[in-house]
Formats: C-alpha cells, sequence, structure tokens
C-alpha cells in the first residue's frame, strides 16, 4: 500500500467495531514501534472546547517560536487534516511510512481504525523533531487511545452529556472517565468552572497538581479586553481569542494556566500570547464567512454546544430569517439539541450523512416535527450537505443568514466545496 487511502480503508476492515475502548493493545502496539516524545506533552480532553484548547495551545506556542505538533479528530474534509507539524498540515505522503510501521508492531493485533490511525499519527509526531506535543482525546479519557501516551500536562475543558452509552449516564461518570489523562505530580488544569466532583476526587488520590478555575486561575473582562491571572502571573490588556464564541476565554483561560504550569519548560512571552490569541483559527466553530447570505459554520453535535451556539447566534445581531442546515449522528440527544435552538430557525434543511451512524434526514424531520410547541416553519430533506445548502441559498435572501450544524460530516460536507460561497446567489 503506497497511498494513504489505501492505508485508510485497509484500517476500516481490521476490527468489528468503530469504537472499541482500552488500552492494552494499543500500549502494546506502541511499544513495539518505541514510540516515545523527547518533549513536554499536553493532553486534552472534555466534552467541549477541546478543538478550541488545542487550537489556541498550538498558536501561542508558535509565536513564541516552538515547533509544535497537534492531533486533533475528526477532521472535517482530509484525513491529513488531524495533524499539524509547525502549523502546517501534514502531507499524505508522510504518514504513509508510519502506517507502515504500525501494521509491522501490530503482529495481528486487532485494532480499530481510531486506534490504528493515532499511533500512525503519534508515530509521524514523535519523528518529527518538536518542543511540545499536543493532543487531543478523541472519546472520553481513560481508555481512548490518546492516553496511551503520558501526558506532562493534562487539561480538562467542559464536562456535559454525550456518548453516555461509553462514558456513562451523567456528569460524574463522564468526569471520572475524562480524568483518566490525569497523572500523579503532573499539572491537572480544569477549565470547566463547575466541573464534576469526580474528577477533582481523583485528581487528590493520585496526587495531581490541580489547577481549578476560580481557585488557581480566573479571568475578568469587558466589553474591549480580558484579563487573567494564575499562581503568581497575570496578564492584563489582552485582546479577545480571534474564535468566536461566549465560551473561549474559559478555554482560552485553561490554555494560559497550562502555559503557566509548564513555563519551566515551554516559556512563552506575553506577546506570544498576545499574538496567538489574535490570530488562531479553527474552522467549523462559529465561522463565520462574511457575504450574501451570511454563513455560519458549526460543529455543534451535543445539546451543551447547541446551547452555546444559540447564544452565540442570538449576539450576532438581526437577520430576517436563518435557515438551518442540520445532519446528526443518530446516537445524539437530538431532541433537546433541536429543543434549545428551534426558536432562532425559519427554515430547516434536513440532511443524510454518508456513515452508517447518521440519523437520516428522515428521521430528523421526524425528531423535530414531535417537538412540543415548536414553530411551524417550512422544512425539507436533502440527500447530503451540499444539496441541502444550495436549496437554503436558493431560497435565502441576501439579507439572511444560513446555519450549517452539526456533525463534522455536516459541515465538512459543505467545506469539501472549497469555499463555501458556492451557496451563494451572487455565485449562481
Amino acid at each position: 500500500m503506497k497511498e494513504l487511502d489505501e492505508w485508510l480503508a485497509h484500517c476500516e476492515r481490521l476490527h468489528p467495531k468503530t469504537i472499541a475502548l482500552g488500552l492494552e493493545r494499543v500500549q502494546a502496539v506502541a511499544q513495539r514501534m518505541g514510540l516515545r516524545f523527547d518533549c513536554p506533552v499536553i493532553t486534552v480532553a472534555g466534552t467541549n472546547g477541546k478543538g478550541s484548547t488545542c487550537a489556541m495551545l498550538e498558536a501561542i506556542a508558535l509565536q513564541a517560536g516552538w515547533r509544535a505538533g497537534v492531533y486533533t479528530s475528526p477532521h472535517l474534509v482530509h484525513f491529513e487534516e488531524r495533524c499539524r507539524i509547525g502549523g502546517e498540515i501534514v502531507q499524505p505522503a508522510q504518514l504513509v511510512p508510519h502506517f507502515e510501521r504500525v501494521e509491522a508492531a501490530r503482529q495481528g493485533a486487532a485494532l480499530t481504525y481510531f486506534e490504528f490511525t493515532t499511533l500512525a499519527i503519534l508515530g509521524l509526531m514523535a519523528a518529527s523533531g518538536l518542543d511540545v506535543a499536543i493532543l487531543e482525546v478523541g472519546l472520553g479519557g481513560r481508555l481512548d487511545a490518546v492516553n496511551a501516551i503520558e501526558p506532562d500536562c493534562a487539561i480538562i475543558t467542559s464536562i456535559d452529556l454525550d456518548h453516555m452509552e461509553y462514558l456513562g449516564p451523567d456528569r460524574e461518570s463522564i468526569g471520572r472517565e475524562k480524568a483518566g489523562i490525569l497523572r500523579a505530580g503532573k499539572p491537572a488544569i480544569v477549565s470547566d468552572p463547575m466541573p464534576p466532583h469526580s474528577i477533582l476526587q481523583y485528581a487528590e488520590a493520585i496526587g495531581a497538581d490541580l489547577w481549578l478555575l476560580g481557585r488557581d486561575f480566573n479571568f475578568s473582562g469587558d466589553k474591549q479586553q480580558w484579563a487573567w491571572a494564575g499562581r503568581g502571573r497575570r496578564y492584563s490588556g489582552l485582546a479577545y481569542p480571534a474564535l468566536r464564541g461566549a465560551n473561549q476565554l474559559l478555554n482560552a483561560s485553561g490554555v494560559l494556566a497550562a502555559f503557566e504550569a509548564l513555563r519551566q519548560r515551554l516559556p512563552v512571552t506575553a506577546q506570544a500570547i498576545r499574538n496567538g490569541l489574535a490570530m488562531v483559527e479553527l474552522p467549523g466553530r462559529f465561522q463565520i464567512l462574511p457575504g450574501q447570505p451570511t454563513l455560519v459554520l458549526d460543529v455543534a453535535h451535543n445539546p451543551h454546544s447547541v446551547a452555546a451556539l444559540a447564544a452565540n447566534l442570538d449576539a450576532m445581531g438581526f437577520y430576517p430569517a436563518t435557515h438551518a442546515v442540520f445532519g446528526a449522528m443518530g446516537d445524539k440527544d437530538l431532541g433537546p439539541m433541536l429543543a434549545k435552538i428551534v426558536p432562532l430557525i425559519d427554515r430547516w434543511y434536513f440532511t443524510d450523512l454518508p456513515t452508517p451512524r447518521a440519523a437520516s434526514a428522515q428521521s430528523l424531520l421526524e425528531k423535530w416535527q414531535a417537538l412540543p410547541g415548536r414553530r411551524d416553519v417550512p422544512a425539507s430533506t436533502h440527500t447530503d450537505p451540499e444539496a441541502a445548502l444550495r436549496a437554503a441559498a436558493a431560497t435565502a435572501e441576501p439579507t439572511d443568514r444560513i446555519l450549517v450544524f452539526g456533525s463534522f460530516y455536516t459541515v465538512g460536507g459543505v467545506l469539501k466545496q472549497g469555499v463555501p460561497r458556492l451557496a451563494a446567489k451572487h455565485l449562481g
């Protein structure tokens, strides 16, 4: 197999399940690969805010002159988006030798697609002469493949209900799974303002160096700027992060706490922080593309993130109508997700997605129709996100806005066309 696509197809065939939590197989293969990092490793877990946190860590590290590597998942359009080295998305050809290394080391072990690809990307990162490695947990924490790597600092972002069939029925159970990335004696940054007790209990039980928002670090701000204070250091007059949304100061505060905790090994200047926060980019997170009509892209796919999206939409100001393109996985808490955003939507375009896990457009329509007290607005079903977006663009007035949200497949299905202005009327 010479091409990345061939390797990805191979990975899809190795294990009967898409998700099979557990570290034994991954750790055994990683050990045979000799997988180890010679730089500080920051591991990030949480329900929402992981991607934003990783992007801010990377942006600040790069501005400080450090060679940063980042692993995030899933991708929006191309698999190689999951890994960036020195701020650049890796090339498919760079990954192929590391898929070969995993194949040689697995010795017949049945790795899932996520486990195999994670090991390949970690292999590339470990061989890339990094100054800092930033790793985003895929699902949970304790049993996620990323947790096979020992972190020097762990960050836990906001905790909410998602993936309950794997992680447990409530925030306490889910928090305990996320806390599995913490290590004895190592910084444990918790940027959730109301963390589950299970995280605090576990951190105390293992002797982690726990940093709590409101106790060990905090932030304040007005409409123009914000300030951060931690253990013995403060920054004032900071510009707001370039990432939009009400929760980004929580994420940014955790990022600054992590750099403060690691400052002996990974010092960053105040100017690097200012520049990094000003320049950070993350496609698909309340991403607003100007034009007519305005286009908003967001991978909000659980009730907590959809509530944040609704608040962010509310803060955008007046639009005559909001059109929503929506596709999601069938195992999501769809009723509460829809209920949180229904008051803001004037027309719905439900879409099928190219994965067996997805809810069909028809089932999404039926879920929406079953909501008590919803407004009776127009709704339609479509075979893919691009078709749904074209339908929205054909209906929307230039002064309206179109929201594309839900699964990564939904937003990625739009972004894969390149600049998503393909939908705008003035481009035909």
